[in-house]
């Protein structure tokens, strides 16, 4: 049996560090919605952990893609971000995340949308210069 190589990822986007920091803000989002009512694991708990989980989807699937049709799957996430940028606020006036937690949460978030801007931008520096 042929040895595989732990240093190779057969799926590019396991390579993103962006990739990797959406995982863990999805497992931020499942661990604090445990602290929420029962009655909101129907309503706020699914759509914020969901829109959480298609941030990460959304760059794995924009990954298997050419450059433009991946800086479109990378808007699309940014547009997950700015939908649980508003999951959080709604979360802290209903009082189900502290101040700390919100933060925290905005936080991950502001990050997540300059590391894949970045990535926006490399993409379309690199098809430009491709271009020429």
């Amino acid at each position: 049996m042929e040895e595989v190589d732990k240093n190779f990822t057969f799926f590019r986007f396991e390579d993103l560090r962006v990739y990797h920091k959406a995982l863990e803000y999805v497992e931020w989002v499942h661990s604090i919605c445990t602290l929420f009512p029962e009655n909101e694991m129907q309503n706020l708990t699914v759509k914020f952990t969901t829109t959480a989980q298609a941030i990460a989807l959304q760059i794995a699937e924009g990954s298997s893609r050419n450059k433009p049709q991946f800086v479109y799957y990378l808007k699309l996430a940014k547009s997950s971000i700015r939908d649980c940028v508003v999951y959080t606020a709604l979360a802290y006036k209903l009082n189900y995340l502290t101040e700390m937690s919100s933060d925290e949460s905005r936080g991950q978030l502001m990050e997540l949308t300059k590391m894949i801007g970045a990535l926006i931008g490399s993409l379309q520096r690199s098809a430009n210069y491709e271009e020429r």
